[in-house]
């Protein structure tokens, strides 16, 4: 699962999700439904209307269905770790236990105070039902030590539980509600936030109103309780240029994933403020090392030096983005600038040592066509990719450049279901894929051996040790040198092609004091008002 606040898309874990303006009060019709912005009401348009509301039956946490949803603990503007919903937390010496205590004065949305029972009774469901439940560790059991005391017990220590925490998977949810509900707790959910749901059209809208009873909201906001506007809406719309529309009509006031050709005719309009915000992942080529081609690890590293990740980001992605050539985006707690500098030393593009490894393992162009053979067999593989534009558009750049350096590469392009089928069942060569999350054990859920999840199928022991001691080591220092070890190993063996972590460009207008954290990749929502 990617856990991504603005992008819709895959890990499974973690992947994409108009602006506009002067608050218009025309009603303009979409699809048959009256989904405009009236009077008092935030609009945002969407790309993806999420499969589920309920967060402990949802693959895919979105601004959509995430908001109403509160965390323990968070992080501010500046990266600092902040509380919410728990006053303060501690570890017990040995890592095992984690010991929150509840702010006193938080009700769901039904009007039940949240305590540390209802917490718990949260937890328990998470680790019942949810698809992702494993990426909140070994949880043993979580129990409520008093009304406001909440503890809870691992197996072994788990130093990425902070991060967990603030990426909002385990945010606590109105349990009772959702035992009285059942499946229709998805469609009526009950939280913390400082929006309730009102109504949902699937794929035109969805609309959440404002708590009137909110007055716990998160320290760095001005503004503590109720929002300072009546109600939100998402609107469902994938054609960019339909989006563009609404954005120039005046129908919404954010567009969100801004078309990238569209930026520069954005800046222009009156009162239009863009907003970008780095990913918390990388795009990556995932080879799979199962594969006789790239069990070699000459080859891996000839397709990763033919790569010129420069025009990736200035033509596919116009710009917005950011070339990477180690394990970890810059957004990413793990992040090591020694590493990144060492990748990019390593694999910056340089033919003539992609062509020098490759007639190494046996590689040449004996007939001057232009790609490499061996024993009369050309160097022909195939690269899975689905229909996302920015992929389309990078694919097409990949498929030239690996061309140079003598390897036929064919793309092929999929629903990113059978993308992932696939690769589950090694039945591919190369895959142009993603990941997202907020801490470095990513590494672990990609890599690691006992992980099904896998897309590269590459194994290495003295990784898996390494990924498995970060998880347990809680001292910070410590643990950042455990993650530039174990990237190291990755920058060296080369089991994937890191190429760039993109920027989500947002527009707005007719409002203020709308943010995206870039650490919770999140807006904050409590000092937004509507210009008038």
């Amino acid at each position: 699962m990617k856990i991504h606040r603005w992008k819709q898309g895959a890990l499974s874990v973690f992947v994409a999700t108009a602006l506009i303006a002067g608050c218009s009060s025309q009603p303009t019709n979409q699809a048959g439904n009256d989904t405009s912005a009236k009077g008092n009401t935030l609009v945002i348009a969407s790309l993806t209307d999420p499969d589920s509301l309920d967060m402990h039956k949802t693959s895919w946490l979105s601004m959509e269905n995430s908001l109403i949803y509160e965390p323990l603990l968070t992080r501010d503007a500046t990266g600092k770790l902040q509380p919410r919903l728990a006053e303060k937390y501690e570890i017990s010496q040995d890592g095992k236990v984690w010991t929150f205590i509840l702010r006193k004065d938080v009700r769901y949305h039904s009007g039940d105070p949240m305590t540390a029972a209802s917490v718990k009774d949260s937890f328990d469901r998470l680790l019942t039902i949810s698809p992702v439940k494993g990426l909140a560790g070994p949880i043993e059991k979580v129990e409520a030590t008093d009304e406001h005391t909440l503890k809870v017990h691992f197996s072994q220590p788990f130093a990425p539980f902070v991060n967990v925490i603030v990426g909002g998977l385990v945010s606590p949810l109105d349990a009772k509600k959702a035992k009285e509900l059942g499946d229709g707790f998805a469609d009526n959910p009950s939280a913390t936030g400082p929006i309730i749901f009102d109504k949902r059209e699937r794929g035109a809208s969805l609309t959440y109103k404002k708590n009137p009873d909110y007055n716990w909201g998160p320290e760095y906001a001005a503004n503590k309780g109720p929002l300072q506007f009546d109600s939100m809406m998402f609107r469902f719309m994938k054609d960019d240029d339909t989006r563009l529309m609404e954005f120039k009509k005046g129908t919404v006031h954010v567009l969100y994933d801004a078309p990238p050709n569209s930026v520069a005719e954005l800046e222009t309009l009156p009162g239009v403020k863009i907003e970008k915000v780095m990913d918390i992942g990388n795009k990556y080529i995932a080879l799979n090392n199962k594969h006789p081609l790239f069990s070699d690890v000459r080859l891996r590293k000839a397709v990763a030096l033919s790569v010129d990740r420069d025009p990736l980001v200035q033509v596919a992605l116009n710009g917005f983005g950011k070339p990477v050539y180690g394990p970890l985006a810059p957004t990413i707690y793990g992040y090591s600038e020694a590493i990144e500098s060492k990748a990019k030393q390593l694999y910056t593009r340089d033919l003539g040592k992609a062509k020098q490894l490759l007639a190494e393992a046996g590689w040449t162009d004996s007939n001057g066509d232009g790609i490499v053979d061996k024993d009369g067999k050309p160097l022909s593989v195939e690269m899975l990719v689905s229909q996302e534009p920015a992929f389309q558009r990078a694919v097409q750049i990949l498929q030239s450049q690996l061309k140079e350096a003598g390897i036929d590469m064919k793309i092929s392009v999929q629903e990113m279901t059978t993308i992932k089928e696939r690769i589950s069942k090694k039945s591919y060569d190369m895959a142009l894929m993603y990941y997202g999350w907020f801490d470095a054990d990513i590494l672990y859920l990609i890599f690691e051996k006992s992980n099904s999840t896998s897309r590269t199928h590459y194994n290495n022991p003295e990784l898996d040790v390494l990924l498995n001691k970060g998880r347990l080591e809680m001292n910070e220092q410590a643990r950042l040198k455990i993650y530039e070890d174990a990237q190291e190993i990755l920058v060296n063996d080369m089991p994937w092609v890191p190429l760039w972590v993109s920027e989500t460009v947002i527009a707005t207008r007719g409002v203020k004091g709308f943010t995206v954290n870039p650490y919770t990749q999140n807006i904050t929502l409590h000092d937004v008002t509507l210009e008038k």
